[in-house]
Parts: structure tokens; C-alpha cells; sequence
């Protein structure tokens, strides 16, 4: 009798397109109604979408997954699972499917989506773990330029107050679980194996995985700087990367799907802050969002469908 195949990841457990669908309704209704309600002409807003400054920004997105796709690749193949190039890419992209989850963690699935010799479920947290704990470090250190800008503008206090709570949040965080990695890493370890695994991961090639994951996301502050100029929105490209970086750790530390609602927010009250019109401010976080976090998601879903098209040809053999 020739046994069941084993299940692998939400792909055999029947995905939640509908709900998927929903929250992508949901989102696109509210940047619709954000753009008409208080911003200026969202015609001209979304035309920058099909521009020259549209496809370099759009690029630089891009080039942001194949950077933290070969950060995967690297993990992965830590626990004997190696790609090509294209089919590595392909797994990895397929994980931003579930991106809009609480915290992303939909995404520790792309392990599980393997055809053949998928990553048993504490493995595959293990490498989710190292890459949020990578990503988080790394937009620490972009966030400075942020902190720059605020320090030589000390009469933005609403600013330098929100600054100073999410860096110091975030680092705190940061400072308590490496803190709790060294003090407690025995029993941590004994009872999560996953934080051990995760360990692993980031003690492998620190140097590579670091490079890779400053690479990535200073190749979107710099579509974000893109579109701020698009956008008529003076800015400094380290201050629109900083902006940026700060935003992103404000939607990591709300652990809201995909920093949803916290990551607009912080943002268009930077580019406020800096003096851009409320409107122009409001466009270029759609903007933003649209092509940093919904274009992946897009991206993902159709990487997803063929991946479980080809798992299940390879099933039926």
C-alpha cells in the first residue's frame, strides 16, 4: 500500500485565498478612500505607479526579495536543502503569500512548502525567527539617519518623542532576547528548540547575511526616496531611508498583519513632520506601501499557486 504523502504547508491544508481576498479588498478600499477623501489628485498619485520613477522604484522592491532570497537560501541549505537559483527564489517568494498575517508569521510556512524533503515545523520557525531578528537589527541601524534628522531639528518634539519610543522600544527588545539567549539559552533552548535552530542560522556567515539584509533594505529607502521625488516631497535619501526603516519597526512592534495601519501611520506623520503636505505625505505612503508590501504579496500569491501546481504533478508520479 503506498503511503499518504505527508502534509507539507498550508498548500495541502487548503489555502485561505478567501480570506486573502478579503483583507486585500479591505486594504485597497481603505487607500482608495484615504487617496480620495484627503489626498490631491489620486489619478496623478497612481500614474507615478506606471512611470520611469515607478519602475526604478518597483526595481529596487524587487531587488529587496532576491537579496533576503539568498539570505533564505543560504539557511536552508544549513539544513540540507539546496536550490537553484530560480526554484529557491520561487519557494522564497511564495512565502509572501502570508505575509499579511499577525507578525508575518504566515511566512515561517516556506519550509513547509517544499515538494520533496519539506523542513519539519521547528525548522522552518527557526529560519522565520532568523529573519525577523535579522531584518529588525538591520533597520535599527537604518533608523539612525532618522534619529539624525530629528536631533538637528530638536523643535520637532512630537517627532523626537515618537522616535525615541519606538528605538527605544525596539532595542529593548532586541537587548532582552539576546539578553535571555545567553543568560537562560539552556533552558530557553530545552523548552523552544526552534530559538537553538535559529541561533544556528545566524551564527552562519554572519557577515554574509548581514550584508545581504542592509543591501535589501536600503535598496527600498531608496525606492521610497524615489517616490518622495516623484512625489514633489523634498527629502535626503538617508533621511527618506531612515523615515522608512523607522516606520517598518513601528508595524513590526504594533505584530499587526503586515504592520497594517502602524506603518502608514508613522510614516505620513514623518513626511508631515519634515513639512510635506498632509496630502502628498498621505500619497506617498500608498505609494509606498503599495509597491514595498502589496506588489510582494501579489508576487507571492501567483509564486504560490505554481508551487502547489508543480507539488501536485509531483504527487500524482
Amino acid at each position: 500500500m503506498k503511503p499518504a504523502p505527508a502534509p507539507s504547508a498550508p498548500v495541502a491544508a487548503g489555502l485561505p485565498f478567501k480570506r486573502l481576498l478579503l483583507v486585500l479588498g479591505v486594504v485597497a478600499t481603505a487607500y482608495a478612500v484615504a487617496l480620495l477623501v484627503w489626498g490631491d489628485s489620486p489619478k496623478a498619485s497612481l500614474a507615478l505607479l506606471w512611470s520611469w520613477t515607478g519602475a526604478q522604484a518597483a526595481g529596487l522592491c524587487l531587488l529587496n526579495y532576491l537579496l533576503r532570497g539568498l539570505r533564505w537560501r543560504l539557511w536552508m541549505a544549513h539544513y540540507g536543502r539546496h536550490f537553484g537559483w530560480l526554484q529557491g527564489l520561487r519557494l522564497y517568494l511564495a512565502g509572501y503569500a502570508f505575509t499579511p498575517t499577525p507578525g508575518n508569521v504566515g511566512e515561517a510556512a516556506r519550509g513547509l512548502m517544499l515538494a520533496r524533503q519539506p523542513l519539519g515545523a521547528g525548522q522552518s520557525l527557526a529560519v522565520f525567527g532568523a529573519e525577523r531578528l535579522a531584518d529588525l537589527l538591520c533597520l535599527l541601524l537604518l533608523c539612525l539617519p532618522a534619529a539624525g534628522w530629528v536631533l538637528r531639528h530638536p523643535a520637532v518634539q512630537a517627532v523626537s518623542t515618537l522616535l525615541g519610543v519606538l528605538l527605544a522600544i525596539a532595542a529593548l527588545v532586541l537587548l532582552a532576547v539576546l539578553g535571555l539567549l545567553f543568560k537562560h539559552r539552556a533552558r530557553l533552548f530545552e523548552r523552544l528548540p526552534w530559538l537553538w535552530e535559529a541561533w544556528h542560522c545566524l551564527a552562519l556567515r554572519p557577515w554574509l547575511w548581514l550584508g545581504l539584509t542592509l543591501a535589501a533594505w536600503a535598496a527600498q529607502g531608496v525606492a521610497v526616496w524615489l517616490i518622495c521625488r516623484g512625489m514633489g516631497v523634498p527629502l535626503e535619501l538617508l533621511t527618506a531611508t531612515g523615515f522608512y526603516a523607522v516606520a517598518m519597526v513601528a508595524g513590526a512592534l504594533s505584530a499587526l498583519p503586515a504592520g497594517l495601519g502602524g506603518t502608514e501611520a508613522v510614516l505620513t506623520g514623518l513626511l508631515v513632520a519634515h513639512g510635506a503636505a498632509p496630502a502628498a505625505a498621505l500619497a506617498v505612503t500608498v505609494l509606498v506601501r503599495l509597491l514595498t508590501l502589496w506588489l510582494a504579496v501579489a508576487i507571492g500569491v501567483l509564486a504560490l499557486l505554481y508551487s502547489a501546481a508543480i507539488r501536485k504533478e509531483i504527487s500524482f508520479r
